[in-house]
């Protein structure tokens, strides 16, 4: 028997037409990605949480030689605000890259690490949040759920 899966999401031409907020993200995924340690793949990647309490954490890429000890910006930013902010819900993440790994039209997409991360941060609070992707010439998708990039996730029993 054939089955499907289907995948929504939101597709803006560029992210200055998202909602200030969700541009705040943007920026701030920027600025952060500009601190990534990224000697080796020069592709710098940043990441932006909104917490329900209206607070944001950052995180960046953190590279190293002996291959795959570093860690990716979206597990960075999503440990940091389990680690310091276990009882605040996630509410948004914003995944933003710059660098010649991926060509400028193509929409960033987290590695299959990341998104066990993001979709076990769902599970662990028990609540959907928003993933916005942006392109390096500023193409946006946004998702509504980590389900939505890991559909036969581990660890998912339905």
């Amino acid at each position: 028997m054939k089955q499907e899966i289907t995948v929504s999401f939101d597709r803006f031409d560029h992210w200055n037409e998202l909602v200030q907020s969700d541009q705040e993200l943007v920026e701030r995924a920027y600025k952060v990605g500009k601190t990534a340690y990224a000697p080796y793949s020069k592709f710098h990647v940043g990441a932006s949480v909104l917490l329900s309490n209206g607070q944001i954490v950052t995180g960046s890429n953190q590279e190293n030689i002996a291959y795959p000890s570093g860690l990716c910006a979206e597990r960075v930013a999503l440990f940091c605000t389990g680690a310091n902010f276990p009882g605040e819900q996630i509410e948004t993440l914003c995944v933003v890259a710059e660098g010649d790994l991926l060509p400028i039209d193509k929409i960033l997409s987290p590695c299959g690490a990341c998104r066990q991360v993001m979709l076990e941060t769902e599970v662990r609070q028990k609540k959907s949040y928003r993933i916005i992707l942006v392109s390096q010439n500023g193409v946006t998708i946004i998702f509504n759920s980590a389900v939505d990039l890991l559909p036969l996730a581990f660890g998912l029993t339905d």
